[in-house]
């Protein structure tokens, strides 16, 4: 799965264009590097977000194409 569309389906960004700007301006880190919108995410993938001033680091647990709103936080787990 893209990690744009990963970020928008776990519910970690909102909206997948947010997702997709994020990416594009270097926001998004995967495995410490900085990771474009197209990447392809895996389980196990170490996902950091940075926006604003805040810093949130997850580890990807699950990948699903459909997630209701009750089961998108097993997705993937807060590390920082």
């Amino acid at each position: 799965m893209r990690l744009d569309k990963y970020l928008k389906v776990s519910r970690l960004i909102k909206r997948r264009t947010i997702a997709n700007e994020a990416c594009d301006a270097g926001r998004i880190l995967v495995n410490g590097t900085v990771a474009r919108a197209s990447y392809n995410v895996k389980v196990g993938d170490i996902v950091e977000i940075n926006l604003g001033s805040k810093t949130l680091k997850v580890k990807i647990l699950n990948v699903s194409e459909y997630v209701t709103k009750d089961t998108a936080a097993d997705q993937y787990v807060v590390i920082e």
